[in-house]
């Protein structure tokens, strides 16, 4: 497992079919923006493998 902090300004790309997972340790608000590549952008192709929010 590898943790990445990233700062104000600051992105990353995630491979396709690589697990992760969003987390805000800080005290401040967090806003991220999701982008996605390709020809299929649905919803229907994620696998979810934990969940804080019961999606699982």
């Amino acid at each position: 497992d590898k943790t990445m902090r990233l700062g104000v300004g600051e992105s990353l790309d995630i491979l396709k079919k690589t697990r992760h997972r969003v987390a805000n340790p800080g005290t401040t608000e967090l806003r991220f923006i999701e982008l996605q590549r390709g020809d299929y952008f649905g919803e229907d192709d994620i696998e979810r493998f934990d969940d804080d929010y019961g999606r699982v």
